[in-house]
């Protein structure tokens, strides 16, 4: 199955606790992700934290397609105050699979460097069109995880 990786770093005015526990928690992807419209059948486990996602999609501005997407989330904070990392596995219909994972290091006195990396793997033909809503995504997300812990714009 044919894969790529997309990685994006961006810098946060939070500390690395912050946006770990920010990003540990599924009902704060609404929004994260543009794409992203609901988030249910939250079940927390010992070490992974699954729940099932709803993206939505138009396609040419008219037709609208929620996909229901499977994830799992694991966040290792063992390294705080100075790092932490965020991670986990995506299941979509139609065979794509993504594996994410956001490192999250001190910068300076209270900003975090956050580097956000997609591994995606789907059938041939689906590949660029996921690839090209992952990246739109990742790069909406930078910004929007700056305004709601950075106080950013």
């Amino acid at each position: 199955m044919p894969s790529t990786e997309l990685s994006r770093s961006y810098e946060i005015a939070a500390a690395p606790a912050d946006v770990a526990a920010h990003l540990s928690e599924p009902q704060n992807y609404i929004g994260l992700s543009p794409l992203l419209v609901d988030v249910r059948d939250v079940r927390r486990e010992a070490d992974v934290t699954r729940y099932v996602a709803v993206e939505r999609f138009r396609f040419l501005g008219l037709v609208r397609h929620d996909n229901v997407i499977q994830v799992s989330l694991r966040t290792d904070e063992g390294r705080l105050p100075d790092e932490a990392t965020v991670s986990g596995e995506v299941t979509s219909p139609g065979g794509v699979r993504m594996d994410y994972r956001f490192a999250v290091q001190a910068r300076g006195d209270s900003g975090s460097l956050v580097v956000d990396t997609l591994r995606l793997h789907a059938p041939f033909g689906l590949l660029r069109f996921a690839a090209g809503k992952a990246g739109a995504v990742q790069e909406e997300r930078g910004r929007v995880l700056a305004r709601r812990l950075g106080g950013g714009s």
